[in-house]
């Protein structure tokens, strides 16, 4: 029998995963953890499995996963599914447990959490700011006691731990997610991470430098109510895109934006954020393109064709902008 965690590498996934090795310490020394870049999401290809084999995934859309997680069932393997992402047709069959939820005000770390009972309810406070849910990761944090400035370590302890997941392959990354994993293992309380951890450290760095340049860039396209921004083709663009598109939010939540970023392979990926008002969701304007996805706020697009920017650039303000 062999035990997998397949877990999306923002600080969702992470949080996530934290906490249930955290709450499940039997496991540690035979699991094998499967992680990646923010959009590597179709995880479970890369997991034989057989009958006997335990896998939990977290974080990583059941929709783009529906065939391999049938393949594994039908495989005799068990599968935990804890996401808040679209999820599709879900299989009905006794080896397929799903802790699935679409609420636009959750995260996988929060379903965790609440499968925990709380126990580890710190990181699932990192996860909620790192995933864009400040007003949840508030709420929360005055519900175990935690004063003004322990919550401040703790959103921007989410915030570093998200930027790290953005990137076209790991290399663009400051920690593999699987290692960053490891640094964040052996701390049970996210504030003695931020406190003691090198790994915390050249994140917190990297970031401030990282924001520094993209704060510096102009919209490629900005209609009342949308705009676009187009990243250059270098790997500090790469890993702030995320942060990046969030911070914008906050200075402007009633307007749409879509932030592109070139691969190397020629195309876009495109992350996409919406006004909480908005009457059509980030993951469905985003499903109408090939290899979109997402949530109600949030949501993006794996690639798109450079042959496609126009087209996308019109349908963004034509569904978003005000008129």
């Amino acid at each position: 029998m062999s035990c997998y965690y397949a877990f999306n590498g923002d600080a969702d996934g992470l949080c996530a995963l934290q906490q249930l090795r955290l709450a499940e310490p039997q496991l540690l020394q035979q699991v094998t953890l499967v992680s990646g870049v923010k959009r590597d999401i179709k995880l479970l290809q890369r997991i034989d499995g057989m009958a006997g084999d335990d896998i939990t995934v977290l974080d990583i859309s059941h929709d783009q996963n529906r065939a391999d997680v049938l393949r594994l069932i039908e495989a005799g393997a068990s599968l935990r599914y804890f996401d808040h992402h679209h999820a599709g047709e879900l299989p009905q069959h006794p080896g397929f447990l799903p802790y699935i939820e679409e609420a636009a005000d959750v995260c996988t770390s929060i379903l965790v959490d609440r499968y925990l009972g709380g126990s580890h309810r710190g990181w699932a406070i990192v996860a909620a700011f790192g995933d864009s849910l400040p007003d949840v990761a508030n709420a929360m944090a005055r519900s175990v006691g935690l004063d003004p400035h322990q919550t401040s370590i703790l959103q921007r302890l989410g915030i570093y731990l998200n930027y790290n997941a953005y990137g076209e392959t790991v290399a663009d990354l400051h920690f593999d997610p699987v290692d960053l994993a490891g640094s964040m293992l052996p701390f049970t309380d996210p504030l003695s991470f931020a406190a003691h951890s090198e790994a915390y450290a050249r994140l917190a760095a990297g970031y401030e430098e990282d924001m520094c340049q993209a704060r510096r860039l102009a919209p490629l396209r900005q209609v009342p109510g949308a705009m676009l921004m187009c990243l250059p083709d270098e790997a500090w663009a790469r890993r702030a895109i995320g942060v990046f598109a969030n911070e914008l939010m906050l200075a402007q939540p009633d307007c749409a934006l879509s932030i592109l970023s070139p691969k190397s392979c020629g195309g876009f990926t495109v992350s996409v954020r919406v006004p909480a008002h908005s009457l059509v969701g980030a993951a469905e304007f985003c499903r109408a393109f090939d290899t979109g996805g997402g949530r109600k706020l949030a949501g993006g697009i794996n690639h798109l064709p450079e042959s496609d920017l126009d087209h996308f650039a019109g349908r963004f303000e034509a569904c978003f902008g005000k008129a």
